[in-house]
């Protein structure tokens, strides 16, 4: 195509030039000779030049029109004149000689009359000639850039679709473009380069990728399918995403959904260490436990609060578009780059570094990176064995393990009495009642939730988790740890040794950090986490949001909080203030917690057992549980009486017997109320965050 273009373009050029050399060789002669039989004959004087014959394709047409003569072919009329002698002006078409200029006889205005025909023919066609030669560099210049811009953008493409009658047949990968046919002049490939699909047949497949989702690897409908070259070995990554979330959990979900909703043709990119879509913690350690649904692993569905069921992935696949059309994305869209890392950053030329080296720019940036679990140190050092045998509760995956592990042995150990490990050992607890397994619980507190609740609430709540088949081992340290006849053996510093076949460490999370040095952002000392300011604005064009986000509440000042609720709402400002909205962390997020179907609370603000308490309670009925609030959401759960109000300190040492069915706990710090907990107590957060 470019050779058969580029000698059209030179055949082109060639015409030009011969004919503003003749019209310059015409005018500077003084005579015009006519050939006839053998005769010349002197031209008039009074007559002006006659028109060209209708065979002369040389006259110059009227400059105002700027239609080029045919590139394909030399008419006849440009042969004859090859052959014809140079100083012939017409040529002869009748036996009747036909008058022309002034002979060598004429006088001087003859002369005079022929040189301003000649000249004003001259000055027209040289018009002509430079228009017509300009407008046709310019459209071939228009299409030579149109064709490398078309070049640039299939080059980014997974796959090439060549769209016939009936059948799709992938673009060739090893032979060049064949010549184009002389209608098409809109594709022209470089000669070193191969030439991808014509640029009219591409959309309909670009389409159908847009809607399909993000793993498909081809376009169906086709009578017969030709499989392409693997996507490992085409380029699939955007080389630049104007807004880059990092991290591809509830943060970075709520981020991009706030940021289309303002924003609506954004172009989001989320990139994620996980192989899954963005989806939901809590139900990985709560209600996925207490699912009837023997395939839940692989449905992963639960039920909501409202009895509803619903995924723990917050959009379906045909919600986001694969990475590789982001770029051409003409609505923009969200696009998950799933199993990659990001490594490191550079601020200062705004891009990242993936850990397989690919460097993507970006406009706007969230630090979305969570955090990880942490494990104690004499487990890490324990050795291979005892690794193999050790879940960190984080994934879905890990979800998958531990509950096919809970299904193959006979004991299962679960260290740590915060929220994650008393979830999980009421869930594993209340499933030994069938399968006969022994579930174990240890902390170094005097009580489940002993971090959180007051002492008197804490040693209730142990005693529910031990109805729910837990063996609770409280203020156990651990000492030491190893694999010893086929089973994992804990030493206590009392002296205890427990022996179990399964191990789950579930004591705390340390937040992600890892990019702090090479963005040069700050990590604050006290609470861990990006430090950012009110509006979670770490550097100009990064936020951070989420469990990572050490941010300045402006009512109880720098927190960081590690709470699903949280992760929503700030997730959701840092998108507002991506686009523009520079609104301040304001919104109190709530957290929850079920420790089985009979005992739930919501917490908001700062809960932490060691603030003083006051505790206002009342005897439960049946409605007050998280199972009978699941099955009724639409009713109060607030029936029974109201009175029977019992105010505690923060360490008394109470009664637990059902004096704690239902109620509400304030935290006080300088006599202000900073933390509220409903205990069995639903639908009134409202009201608590007022």
């Amino acid at each position: 195509t470019y050779r058969t273009v580029r000698g059209d373009k030179d055949r082109y050029d060639d015409r030009i030039a011969g004919v503003i050399a003749r019209n310059e060789k015409y005018s500077s002669q003084q005579h015009t000779y006519i050939q006839g039989q053998d005769a010349e004959v002197p031209a008039p004087e009074t007559e002006a030049a006659p028109p060209a014959p209708k065979e002369e394709v040389e006259v110059v047409a009227p400059a105002t029109e700027e239609a080029p003569a045919p590139v394909e072919e030399a008419p006849p009329a440009a042969e004859k004149e090859a052959t014809a002698p140079a100083e012939e002006p017409s040529a002869p078409g009748s036996s009747e000689d036909t008058p022309g200029a002034s002979g060598g006889g004429g006088g001087g205005g003859e002369n005079m009359m022929y040189f301003l025909l000649v000249g004003a023919v001259a000055v027209g066609g040289g018009v002509y000639t430079y228009r017509t030669v300009r407008g046709d560099k310019d459209r071939y210049d228009d299409r030579i850039a149109g064709v490398i811009a078309r070049n640039e953008k299939y080059s980014s493409q997974q796959h090439t679709y060549i769209q016939g009658q009936d059948a799709e047949v992938p673009a060739p990968e090893t032979e060049a473009a064949p010549p184009a046919p002389k209608e098409e002049v809109e594709v022209v490939a470089p000669a070193t380069e191969e030439a991808p699909a014509p640029v009219e047949e591409a959309p309909p497949a670009a389409e159908k990728e847009a809607t399909a989702p993000a793993e498909e690897p081809s376009a169906p409908g086709s009578s017969e399918d030709t499989p392409v070259e693997p996507a490992a070995s085409l380029p699939v990554l955007p080389g630049h995403a104007p807004y880059l979330l990092i991290g591809g959990g509830t943060a970075s979900f709520a981020a991009a959904r706030s940021i289309r909703a303002r924003d609506p043709g954004a172009k989001v990119l989320i990139v994620t260490e996980e192989q899954e879509l963005p989806y939901m913690r809590p139900p990985l350690s709560k209600e996925l436990w207490f699912s009837d649904d023997p395939t839940v692993t692989d449905t992963l569905r639960f039920k909501q609060w409202n009895g509803k069921e619903r995924s723990i992935y917050f959009q379906p696949p045909s919600f986001y578009i694969s990475p590789e059309e982001l770029a051409v994305a003409e609505k923009g869209g969200v696009a998950v780059l799933t199993g990659k890392k990001v490594v490191h950053m550079d601020v200062r030329g705004n891009k990242v570094q993936l850990d397989d080296n690919t460097e993507i720019s970006y406009n706007k940036c969230l630090i979305a990176t969570g955090g990880v679990p942490r494990n104690l140190q004499v487990i890490e050092r324990a050795g291979e064995e005892v690794m193999k045998r050790t879940t960190l509760f984080r994934k879905v995956e890990d979800f998958k393990v531990l509950d096919s592990v809970s299904r193959s042995v006979k004991s299962i150990t679960i260290v740590g009495g915060g929220f994650l490990g008393s979830e999980l050992a009421c869930a594993l607890g209340r499933r030994s009642a069938d399968s006969g397994l022994e579930v174990v619980q240890m902390f170094p507190e005097k009580g489940n939730m002993g971090k959180v609740l007051p002492e008197y609430l804490s040693n209730w709540t142990t005693e529910k988790v031990k109805k729910e088949g837990v063996k609770v081992l409280a203020e156990a340290l651990v000492k030491s740890v190893s694999f010893k006849d086929d089973k994992v053996q804990i030493k206590l510093k009392d002296g205890r040794v427990v022996c179990t076949d399964h191990l789950v460490a579930a004591v705390g999370l340390e937040p992600s950090v890892d990019l702090a040095k090479s963005a040069g952002l700050e990590v604050d000392a006290d609470f861990g986490g990006y430090r950012v300011n009110a509006e979670l604005q770490a550097r100009s064009n990064i936020w951070v949001a989420g469990d990572a986000a050490c941010f300045y509440d402006i009512r109880l000042g720098r927190r960081r909080v590690e709470h699903h609720d949280h992760a929503v709402v700030s997730g959701r400002l840092a998108g507002e203030n991506m686009t523009g909205a520079n609104k301040p962390y304001w919104h109190q997020s709530m957290f929850w917690s079920d420790l089985g179907p009979d005992v739930g609370y919501e917490a908001i603000g700062i809960v932490d057992s060691s603030l003083p308490t006051v505790g206002v309670f009342a005897k439960a009925t049946a409605k007050d549980t998280p199972k009978a609030a699941t099955e009724q959401s639409e009713e109060v759960a607030a029936s029974g009486p109201v009175a029977s109000a019992a105010a505690a300190p923060a360490h008394a040492a109470l009664p637990h017997k059902d004096d704690y069915g239902k109620g509400v706990i304030f935290y006080l710090r300088d006599k202000v109320v900073v933390g509220i907990i409903l205990w069995n107590v639903f639908n009134r957060m409202p009201i608590a965050r007022k």
